[in-house]
């Protein structure tokens, strides 16, 4: 039944709102997976191009391309997980971290379209969690291993080798603890 002449219903005063409002929310939330993407496609270009310039650092034998005295391009292929964890498990670590990291990219979509707009540090966090995510598992997927090249030195003291995905990982997840601080202290103050 339609609201008299000269006065509105709740329902009809909201109804365009919420269209609106939720046309929005499919657009930021478009924006933050195409995000992902982007970081996606830029580490996979970078481990691309870092495959063609230099040869696999093997024992004995290791060219990089020093870009500043503490930090260089060194190709290596990590058969395990962070720092080298089960590199040398034997192949099994391939379908199981493929498995995990399956899980947890799934994981990271839900939460973030669940995620409200008024929580953009949470969003960004998991924007970058995601696209790393997925960088990593590309290359588990399609040759069994990582590609890592950006080494971190001083001296004789070396940084485990990484990529544009585990930065993003490991930002993402700095980005979420500071979140849950500042979100505990906002609650707790």
């Amino acid at each position: 039944m339609p609201a008299p002449v000269g006065k509105t219903s709740s329902q009809d005063f909201t109804a365009p709102l919420t269209a609106r409002t939720d046309r929005n929310r499919k657009i930021w939330l478009l924006g933050y997976y195409l995000t992902s993407l982007v970081i996606l496609v830029l580490d996979q270009f970078l481990k691309g191009w870092v495959s063609t310039i230099l040869p696999l650092c093997q024992a004995g034998q290791c060219e990089s391309l020093e870009l500043l005295p503490v930090f260089k391009l060194t190709l290596l292929h990590n058969y395990g997980a962070a720092f080298s964890f089960l590199n040398d498990a034997g192949g099994w670590q391939r379908w199981f971290l493929i498995i995990i990291s399956s899980l947890v990219s799934g994981l990271v979509c839900v939460w973030l379209w669940r995620t409200d707009r008024q929580q953009w540090l949470t969003a960004v966090a998991l924007v970058m969690i995601l696209g790393g995510a997925l960088g990593n598992l590309v290359d588990r997927a399609s040759t069994g291993y990582v590609v890592d090249f950006f080494v971190l030195h001083y001296e004789d003291w070396y940084f485990p080798a990484f990529n544009i995905a585990d930065a993003a990982i490991s930002i993402g997840a700095g980005l979420l603890i500071l979140d849950m601080l500042l979100h505990r202290s906002s609650v707790n103050g």
